[in-house]
C-alpha cells in the first residue's frame, strides 16, 4: 500500500499492510550531435577533437558496467566493482550572470539540477553506485529514509523503478501530521505515482529512535515477509555512496580540459547537508578553495570524518575548505526573505534554485559578496547547483505574496469578435 492511517512506525510495528544581464550565455558539457559511436560507456566521443565531452549512447542509459576510478583517486579503499548509468551526464557548465557581484567576478553554475527531470540533482550520482551494489546482492527493494520532501527518497522511488526494484520510505513529518495521508506535494507525487510504500515517522520519534534503527525495524519486517531489502542510509550517504561525488570531480575536471580558453576556478561553492562532497573537492581541485555553506546541524561533523577514515581520504590535499553554517531558522525551514531571493535569481537569470540547499548556499555567498566584496573581486566562482526544484512546492504559501505579476487581459470592444475563431484545439 502506499500510505494509510495505520502505516505510522513505531519501535515496535504492527505488520507494515536582480536586474538581467545581456550577457551571452556559454555553455559547455554537452556532445555535439556529430557522428557518434554507441558503445556499453558512458562516454561517447565526437569526431570533433575539439569536443569530447560525455554523453550517454543509446544502450548505455540503465546500464551497468565495470568501474575504474580516476587515477588521483586509486587509492582510495574499497573501490567499486560496477555503477549503473542513471543520471542524464555530464551535466552543463555555463556562466552566471547574476546580477551585483564583485568587481570583475565571474560565478559559473554547474547544473546538476538537469541530471534528468525524475532524478534531477546531485542524489542520482550516489545512487549509479548504491543500486549497482543492491543489484549485484540480489536485493529486490530498496529502503530508504528521510525529510517528508526528501530529494534523495524521490530519486531513489525513481532509480528503483527503473531497475524493478520495489521502494520502502521512511519519511519524517510533523506530529500533527503521521496519522494523516501525507498528500501529493512535490517529491511525495512523484514518490507515490512510482509506487513506493510510504512509511511515516514523527520528528520526534525519528530524533529519539535513529535513522539506523528505523530501517533497520523496517528491514526485519520485510525479511520475515520474505523480501530482500537493501537499505541505503539518509542522503544515500556512506563511502559507497561518496564515488559519485567523485565521479562529479572527475567530470568536472574533463569538462574544464575540453574548453579551448582552459578556464580555471578559484573558488567552488556548494551547498551541503552532511557535506562528504568536502573531501572530494579538496582532493582534486588544484589550489582552488572550497566554500560549503552547511544546512544541517554540526553534530554530522563526526560522520564525515568516519566516512574519511573508511575510504582512506588523507587531510593534506591541495584544496581547502571553509564551512559556513547557512541553515538559517532550520533544516527546510525558510526566511521570507531566502524565498525572496530565489524568486528574484530566477527572474533575473533563469535558473531557479531549490529551497533547501542551492537557495540557502547561493542567499550566503550573494550575502558575504556583498559584506565583503573584496575578499571576491576578480575571482572565478564555480557553484554547484544540486537541485531540488521540487521542494519548492511546498513552499507555494509563502511563495505566493511574492510573485503576483498577473492580470485579467483588457480587450477593447472595438475588437471584432466572431464566435467560433478562436480555435482551442
Amino acid at each position: 500500500m502506499l500510505w494509510s492511517a495505520t502505516a505510522r512506525l513505531s519501535a515496535n510495528p504492527s505488520p507494515l499492510h536582480l536586474p538581467v544581464s545581456n550577457q551571452s550565455i556559454t555553455v559547455f558539457g554537452k556532445s555535439k550531435p556529430s557522428r557518434v559511436r554507441c558503445s556499453h560507456s558512458r562516454a561517447m566521443e565526437s569526431n570533433d577533437d575539439t569536443s569530447k565531452a560525455k554523453g550517454l549512447s543509446f544502450d548505455d542509459f540503465l546500464s551497468k558496467k565495470p568501474y575504474s576510478p580516476p587515477t588521483w583517486a586509486s587509492h582510495l579503499k574499497p573501490i567499486p566493482s560496477h555503477v549503473f548509468s542513471l543520471a542524464h551526464l555530464p551535466t552543463p557548465i555555463h556562466k552566471w550572470n547574476l546580477p551585483n557581484l564583485p568587481q570583475n567576478t565571474e560565478v559559473w553554475l554547474k547544473r546538476d539540477d538537469l541530471s534528468g527531470m525524475q532524478l534531477s540533482g546531485n542524489k542520482v550520482r550516489k545512487l549509479e553506485f548504491l543500486l549497482a551494489e543492491a543489484v549485484a546482492q540480489g536485493a529486490d527493494c530498496i529502503i530508504t529514509i528521510g525529510g517528508i520532501q526528501s530529494n534523495h527518497c524521490r530519486a531513489t522511488a525513481v532509480a528503483a523503478k527503473y531497475l524493478n526494484l520495489d521502494s520502502y520510505l521512511i519519511l519524517r513529518t510533523s506530529k500533527l501530521l503521521v496519522d494523516k495521508d501525507p498528500g501529493l506535494t512535490g517529491n511525495l507525487l512523484v514518490e507515490r505515482f512510482m509506487g513506493a510504500h510510504i512509511q511515516l515517522i514523527s520528528k520526534e520519534e525519528y530524533a529519539k529512535i535513529g535513522s539506523v534503527a528505523l530501517t533497520n525495524v523496517l528491514k526485519e519486517q520485510l525479511l520475515k515477509e520474505g523480501r530482500r531489502p537493501y537499505v541505503i542510509p539518509v542522503g544515500g550517504s556512506n563511502s559507497l555512496g561518496t564515488w559519485g561525488y567523485i565521479e562529479a570531480m572527475r567530470e568536472i575536471e574533463e569538462q574544464l580540459q575540453i574548453r579551448s580558453n582552459r578556464i580555471k576556478f578559484d573558488d567552488i561553492v556548494v551547498a551541503c547537508g552532511r557535506f562528504y562532497s568536502t573531501q572530494i573537492f579538496s582532493l582534486q581541485s588544484g589550489n582552488a578553495f572550497i566554500v560549503e555553506f552547511l544546512m544541517c546541524l554540526s553534530y554530522w561533523l563526526k560522520d564525515i570524518f568516519l566516512v574519511s577514515f573508511r575510504l582512506g581520504f588523507g587531510y593534506t590535499s591541495g584544496g581547502l575548505a571553509f564551512l559556513t553554517l547557512a541553515k538559517g531558522l532550520g533544516y527546510a525551514i525558510n526566511t521570507s526573505e531566502e524565498l525572496k531571493f530565489v524568486k528574484e535569481v530566477a527572474a533575473a537569470t533563469g535558473v531557479v534554485l531549490d529551497p533547501v540547499y542551492s537557495g540557502k548556499a547561493a542567499y550566503g555567498m550573494m550575502k558575504d559578496m556583498a559584506e565583503n566584496p573584496k575578499k571576491w573581486e576578480g575571482r572565478k566562482v564555480l557553484f554547484v547547483h544540486t537541485g531540488g526544484l521540487l521542494g519548492l512546492f511546498d513552499k507555494v504559501d509563502q511563495m505566493a505574496p511574492l510573485v503576483g505579476n498577473w492580470q485579467r487581459m483588457d480587450v477593447n470592444e472595438s475588437i471584432p469578435r466572431k464566435e467560433g475563431i478562436g480555435k482551442m484545439f
